[in-house]
């Protein structure tokens, strides 16, 4: 067994092994989170405002990450333990209900796969390391944020706010970058957004983007430091351009339909945690 650990603490493979089943079964929970927490918030929120004009809101079954169990969507069969082995299940049942046979979406493995890539991917970047646990982290929360923001337009509080105070613990001991950088890092994010939210608001009338959004560059900037924040804007944007103008070339945006921007901010948040410090070498080569 002694033998066992060994290997398995230096062979640089069994990492990828499983740190890749891990995000698996993580990607697995994700998909949980990712539909019930904005339930449960819209809940409690339905709840506040009840409470506070005197009106009574008949009380619900209890609902929360762990209640009610997993079930089919279509014919309300409570899943059991092989129904719900991550990325596996779906394929076995070929993207179908064992009980019903009728159509799963392919979007619960793809997340699922898609935590597994990312985990990966982390492994390939910093090895077996202290910075690796933060990353899978990071790049999990990312990859939550991203798909409640496409489905509701809400970045929650409930994660973006943790992100960025784990993000300064983090670098108290210069995890990633000094304390200092990651406190300013955190406050420019913040800043830099928000300064740009109510330009946009004063010229046009609208609002351009949510609150979430700033949360989001704030818990960034306390990860990455303050000098990561343009480069993350830049990223940002241009993920944000070529995704709109892709939308629209197939008629699937137009003035009724708000394109989110944390997608594309979580996605330039991770392309930093893996490529940043190379990229920010590449554009100063470049531009000197």
């Amino acid at each position: 067994m002694a033998a066992l650990s060994q290997w398995l603490i230096t062979n640089e493979y069994s990492w990828y092994v499983i740190v890749t089943l891990l995000g698996l079964l993580v990607g697995s929970f994700l998909n949980v989170v990712i539909y019930r927490l904005p339930v449960m918030l819209k809940h409690g929120w339905q709840q506040e405002c009840a409470e506070f004009s005197g009106q009574t809101i008949p009380e619900r079954p209890k609902f929360n990450l762990n209640t009610p169990r997993s079930r089919c969507q279509s014919c309300q069969h409570q899943l059991s333990a092989l129904d719900n082995i991550p990325l596996l299940s779906w394929l076995l049942l070929r993207g179908h209900c064992r009980y019903c046979q009728a159509s799963v979406s392919k979007r619960y493995p793809l997340i699922e796969l898609a935590s597994a890539i990312l985990s990966a991917l982390a492994v390939w970047r910093f090895g077996a390391s202290p910075q690796l646990f933060a990353a899978l982290i990071l790049s999990w929360s990312l990859l939550c944020m991203t798909m409640i923001d496409i489905d509701h337009l809400l970045l929650p509080d409930n994660l973006t706010l943790p992100l960025m105070w784990l993000g300064l613990l983090l670098n108290i001991n210069t995890l990633f970058i000094p304390l200092q950088d990651a406190v300013i890092g955190a406050v420019v994010g913040y800043g830099v957004l928000w300064s740009l939210y109510w330009l946009f608001k004063l010229a046009t009338g609208k609002e351009g983007m949510g609150y979430g959004d700033f949360k989001l560059l704030a818990a960034l900037g306390a990860w990455f430091g303050w000098q990561a924040v343009l480069p993350i804007l830049l990223i940002s944007s241009l993920v944000g351009t070529v995704l709109g103008l892709a939308l629209m070339a197939n008629r699937r945006l137009n003035s009724e339909r708000t394109l989110p921007f944390g997608p594309a901010l979580a996605l330039a948040g991770w392309v930093y945690l893996i490529w940043g410090k190379p990229l920010i070498s590449w554009y100063w080569s470049v531009a000197l």
